[in-house]
């Protein structure tokens, strides 16, 4: 029976990969045949309706509200001018040096990084940003890496993500926190590797994206730009969730309302704050319906995968497939990174949440391990997969495919992959 369950779930990825069915609908439909393969009852204590469907969908909830912060704090970022300073102030800086300027965008990506993620922080860095890189030389291909390389690099320190991996994989927020720290160095490390070798590998290249050019043209300049730059203490917005919540060791949720908070008071004046909340509130919604879709379809899944009966069939399959050496942990899952791009089944926003969580119900090994794993695939999966929202973003403003970026960073996120897999195995294997 759990060769069933495996190839159900291999169907389920034949359907996300050829866009037969959307990713969210897909994880439901997998956790629902799941539960009923295991034989789990249609209602009743480990049923179908109660635990997978009632039970499931709001598992993931407070990873819910954290996405809907994050969002609100990145529309904040967008509309009060915070992000577009931040970049326009690095790149005066740089002037026409295409390195200085790329690794000062580099920054600023990593920084709004740990705010929000996806396709509104490669927006929130991009706009300015990527012509910026293009019009002093950087190669578009290089500068649309750079983007994804800094969110990504800001990615250990985005507090909805801490949410999402504590909630899923029933861990203290400490505990990712305190992984998260050790992956830092790795993603900071490669992401600077990135600008250093690829803004000399083909030499400065003084061409426009015509895209981005266009783009820019196209665009009106908004209120906040015909008014000037945002205050310099405004500035420090990003920071303020992620001191809050590293270093005060304040909950997430409260930290991000802080974050929140502290970029209104800083940019509005007090007869436009209500306005300004409620209209950014409202947008971030657009913004974050997909994201929460997703998570409330996970937690569907993972609420399958660990019914009892899925866990007794799937038990001694997974135990005998999963190395226990860590070098070979190191070795084995190192090899299959591959297996998160295009939507694949080591995708922690897809089915990879369900195989992190047969893992742990398990017992192949503890949840912290899982964690590592699952958080270094992330940094593959954040940069180099040529379905995600901010990759298919990048690349199109840049004026290139999202393949060339996926191959010209495949490399760099590979190797910050390889190094949380390392800490993983030393530590929790």
């Amino acid at each position: 029976m759990g060769i069933v369950i495996l190839l159900i779930m291999l169907a389920g990825v034949v359907l996300m990969l050829t866009g037969k069915l959307p990713t969210a609908f897909a994880l439901v439909i997998l956790g629902v045949v799941i539960a009923l393969v295991a034989g789990a009852p249609l209602s009743g204590e480990n049923s179908v309706l109660d635990t997978v469907l009632q039970e499931g969908a709001g598992k993931l909830a407070a990873t819910m509200i954290a996405i809907l912060l994050g969002s609100w704090l990145g529309r904040l970022l967008d509309e009060t001018g915070i992000a577009g300073t931040l970049v326009r102030k690095i790149v005066e800086f740089g002037g026409d040096r295409p390195t200085l300027v790329a690794l000062g965008v580099l920054v600023v990506s990593a920084l709004i990084g740990t705010v929000t993620g996806s396709a509104p922080a490669a927006m929130l860095a991009g706009i300015i940003g990527i012509p910026a890189m293009i019009a002093v030389g950087v190669p578009k291909v290089t500068a649309a890496g750079t983007i994804l390389m800094g969110i990504a690099a800001g990615m250990p320190f985005e507090l909805p993500v801490w949410q999402f991996f504590s909630t899923a994989l029933d861990l203290p927020v400490d505990t990712v926190r305190s992984f998260m720290l050790k992956l830092f160095p790795f993603a900071a490390a490669f992401a600077v590797l990135f600008v250093l070798v690829e803004t000399r590998r083909r030499g400065v290249e003084h061409a426009w994206s015509l895209r981005s050019a266009d783009a820019a043209a196209d665009r009106r300049p908004s209120r906040r730009e015909r008014l000037g730059d945002a205050p310099w203490y405004a500035l420090f917005t990003p920071l303020v969730p992620l001191v809050l919540a590293l270093v005060l060791d304040v909950p997430i949720i409260p930290s991000l309302l802080a974050g929140v908070l502290f970029a209104l008071v800083t940019t509005t004046r007090p007869r436009d704050m209500n306005k300004r909340l409620l209209r950014t509130l409202y947008s971030a919604f657009d913004v974050a319906a997909a994201p929460i879709t997703l998570f409330v379809a996970i937690g569907v899944l993972l609420a399958a995968v660990s019914l009892p009966g899925s866990i007794e069939t799937l038990e001694p399959l997974v135990k005998n497939v999963s190395p226990q050496n860590p070098v070979l942990f190191v070795i084995v899952f190192a090899a299959l990174v591959p297996l998160c791009l295009y939507r694949g089944p080591l995708n922690v926003y897809g089915l990879g949440a369900g195989i992190a969580g047969v893992l742990i119900a398990t017992g192949i090994y503890p949840a912290v391990a899982v964690l590592g794993l699952m958080a270094s695939y992330n940094q593959v999966f954040g940069v180099a997969d040529p379905t995600s929202t901010q990759t298919v973003w990048s690349a199109q403003y840049s004026g290139v495919k999202p393949q060339q970026v996926m191959v010209r960073t495949l490399p760099y996120v590979w190797g910050v992959a390889l190094g949380g897999l390392i800490v993983t195995a030393s530590l929790y294997v």
